[in-house]
């Protein structure tokens, strides 16, 4: 009765809030009607969606490669910068999920009971933790195109300063993501392995580690999925990825273009999200085999 009466008033505050949002931001259903002109652009723009363009729309200089030919170098950009981010973004997040995990310094882990030890325990680690977590909270407090932003303006518009305002962001959840699964690890072989003399860092890098990979890999391959998209959305800063050549057809009112350059990128995220699907399947599979 105690669970549910907490659980009630749980829902009562989330909906209190809510509402009180609401109010605060002087929410209105009228404010999403659309006028005539706007509704008449919405229908253009939509009825190009079945219609994508084949061709410029307007008259290019001579030399300008196919429109085709143009979205796939894009889509391989948005690609470039997807699989860059990601690559430095697991680096980031291997190394911060090690220090942001108790699992290298718990005292449960720890059969040797040295005065080195204690010291660790007691002060050191614990400070390395909360460190850790600090600097994770703040890689993930700010988004990906505000990091965009910063670094635009700090080094221009440079391929590096993109990828790594993706992988900040990116890199600071995984750390997140996997120092929590990692602690959550079944610890059955870990305490064997401490009982027969292994050290915390034996404990974390062989009865630890391995177990949490395949949940590691399987949203290290769901955060690749972010990037994908985060990359096309940097091409509005300029960057040579889908977004760049979304917004300037868009700009131009050219939608036929727009939508050849969306449906490109609908067809690469469905690629990469059918490709990690298969290898979210196999490594399962793996993990149930070697169970």
């Amino acid at each position: 009765m105690i669970r549910l009466s907490r659980r009630r008033w749980v829902i009562i505050t989330i909906l209190i809030a809510g509402l009180w949002s609401c109010v605060a931001l002087d929410l209105n259903p009228a404010g999403l009607a659309i006028g005539a002109g706007g509704l008449g652009l919405a229908g253009e723009f939509f009825t190009h969606a079945l219609h994508p363009a084949l061709q410029y729309e307007s008259a290019v200089p001579a030399g300008t490669i196919p429109i085709l030919l143009r979205s796939l170098q894009a889509a391989w950009w948005t690609l470039i910068f997807a699989t860059t981010a990601i690559s430095l973004a697991v680096a980031i997040g291997m190394l911060l999920g090690f220090t942001a995990s108790t699992a290298w310094w718990s005292e449960d882990l720890t059969a040797r009971d040295t005065t080195w030890r204690r010291i660790i325990t007691a002060y050191l680690a614990p400070a390395i933790y909360g460190s850790t977590r600090i600097l994770i909270n703040l890689m993930r407090s700010i988004h990906e195109l505000l990091w965009a932003v910063l670094l635009l303006a700090a080094f221009g518009i440079h391929h590096m300063g993109a990828a790594i305002a993706i992988a900040i962001p990116c890199g600071g959840t995984l750390a997140k993501i996997f120092a929590e699964m990692i602690d959550e690890t079944p610890r059955d072989a870990a305490l064997a392995m401490r009982d027969a003399g292994a050290t915390p860092l034996q404990i974390y890098f062989i009865g630890l580690l391995p177990r949490a990979l395949p949940d590691i890999a399987a949203y290290t391959l769901y955060r690749f999925e972010c990037a994908l998209r985060t990359s096309a959305v940097l091409g509005f800063f300029g960057f040579p990825t889908l977004g760049f050549y979304i917004a300037a057809s868009f700009e131009n009112l050219h939608y036929a273009e727009v939508w050849t350059y969306l449906y490109v990128l609908f067809g690469l995220v469905a690629l990469v999200d059918w490709w990690s699907g298969k290898l979210r399947r196999n490594m399962l599979l793996w993990t149930q085999t070697t169970a």
